[in-house]
């Protein structure tokens, strides 16, 4: 369960989605990594919070405590502290496991990609945060998936929400993994949650509630900034002072837009320290409805200062801030709008298919096409001795092959390949190169005289 085969036109489809994916990463300047898809089980436990459940553990493997990687950020993290890097741009695109219900129809699986790009390094505030989101801006945009929404919030503004409003810093991480659900159920649900399993005072869920149902922009930064309570936490502050400078950086970006800042969003992994996102997809279910609804997460990401510190013996931190992509998600949209539109996705790249439409002609197909492949052609010819020509041309419809190159015998007594566009029926004739007439005008002999 929640893991799938995908025959040859969803592989060419997921092919154009990651390579328009890896092209962006590629455009900011990020450098390709690859980890084991087995970590250590330690590397990966106490990382991801309420989560951690979803961890495929497995058993004694030669004396170790093995696990399947849960997200490509963590080995990414490990990575960095073994080999004591502290500055990389890097990309990572591979499959990752959970032991989660799947929920095919929503992309959600148990074996899935992620498409992960990262910063790691010390540099001025909010800069790199700020590419993060304009690469989402970027790849949302370029895949045409409709209309989106970023959602941006910062971990240490939730944690001055919660001090202010009375919570024990011990109940922190379990607050805001309740509150994380606010895009999922009604703020009268994540209250019963809080109160009644989290253990919270209906005062404290209350006042909670006041902070987290706001979403803006830099107006409500601005707002929040002057809040007699929140202006006088620290960690609130810091976090409110860095959202204003996010937003300057956007505004030059052009992407504004695009872009909430909402309290509610928390992000339920425990490695978060500062500035989160969560890109989602919105659909407008009719025009008297005033905001769209969100149909989904598709990309999601933030600023983890504190994780490579875990994996190095003297605790030296690497300040990260990254994004991955639900690639998953947008492939069960894309798949569903090719089906509904009726495309027809090429699942070969194949340029031309050599053909004859004679009998005898074996020999002259097969060294055409060995040139063709020597010269860097993508080329294609039927496994049969003589085929009909009319099978042939049928089978370029049937691959959408754009070419065919028809070499009959008036072809080799001229010296000449009929080339043939599939789709027009046009044909042009084309001189062969010297080598060609020489090996042609030899194979003529041979399989006259066979």
């Amino acid at each position: 369960q929640g893991t799938r085969d995908h025959p040859p036109a969803h592989a060419a489809l997921r092919d154009r989605l990651l390579a328009a994916v890896v092209a962006c990463f590629k455009r900011h300047g990020a450098a390709a990594i690859d980890t084991p898809v087995l970590e250590l089980r330690e590397t990966l436990t106490g990382k991801y919070g309420e989560d951690a459940k979803l961890i495929y553990e497995l058993q004694d493997q030669g004396g170790e405590l093995l696990a399947l990687r849960y997200d490509l950020t963590v080995p990414f993290a490990r990575y960095l502290a073994m080999n004591k890097i502290t500055n990389m741009k890097r990309y990572h695109v591979a499959k990752v496991y959970r032991r989660d219900n799947p929920a095919t129809t929503r992309g959600r699986y148990r074996e899935f990609y992620q498409c992960d790009f990262d910063i790691a390094g010390q540099f001025d505030p909010m800069i790199p945060d700020a590419e993060c989101l304009k690469i989402v801006h970027e790849i949302l945009s370029d895949l045409q998936l409709g209309d989106f929404l970023i959602k941006v919030n910062d971990r240490r503004i939730l944690n001055g929400v919660f001090a202010v409003c009375g919570i024990p810093e011990s109940k922190f991480i379990t607050t805001c993994s309740t509150v994380d659900k606010l895009d999922k159920m009604p703020w009268e649900e994540v209250r019963s949650e809080m109160v009644g399993e989290k253990g919270l005072s209906p005062e404290a869920a209350d006042h909670i509630g006041e902070y987290v149902q706001l979403h803006g922009g830099l107006d409500l930064i601005e707002r929040l900034l002057q809040d007699p309570k929140l202006s006088q936490n620290k960690l609130a502050k810091e976090g409110l002072g860095d959202m204003k400078l996010l937003f300057e950086y956007l505004t030059l970006f052009g992407i504004t837009g695009k872009i909430s800042f909402d309290l509610s969003l928390a992000r339920g992994l425990d490695y978060y320290t500062g500035v989160i996102f969560e890109a989602v997809l919105l659909q407008q279910e009719n025009d008297h409805v005033e905001e769209p609804v969100s149909v989904g997460s598709v990309a999601g990401g933030g600023r983890y200062d504190g994780l490579v510190g875990m994996f190095d013996p003297k605790g030296r931190k690497v300040p990260c801030v990254g994004v991955s992509i639900g690639i998953e998600r947008i492939f069960s949209i894309l798949e569903q709008r090719v089906k509904a539109s009726g495309e027809k996705v090429r699942t070969t790249e194949t340029q031309v298919l050599v053909a004859t439409p004679h009998k005898h002609l074996l020999a002259v197909r097969l060294k055409l096409i060995s040139e063709l492949w020597d010269a860097g052609i993508k080329a294609e010819m039927l496994y049969k001795k003589d085929p009909k020509l009319l099978k042939q041309l049928q089978y370029c419809e049937d691959m959408g092959i754009p070419l065919a190159a028809i070499v009959g015998e008036q072809e080799l007594t001229d010296g000449v390949v009929k080339l043939r566009d599939v789709a027009t029926r046009e044909e042009v004739r084309m001189p062969f190169y010297t080598r060609f007439q020489k090996c042609f005008q030899n194979l003529e002999i041979t399989e006259s005289s066979g």
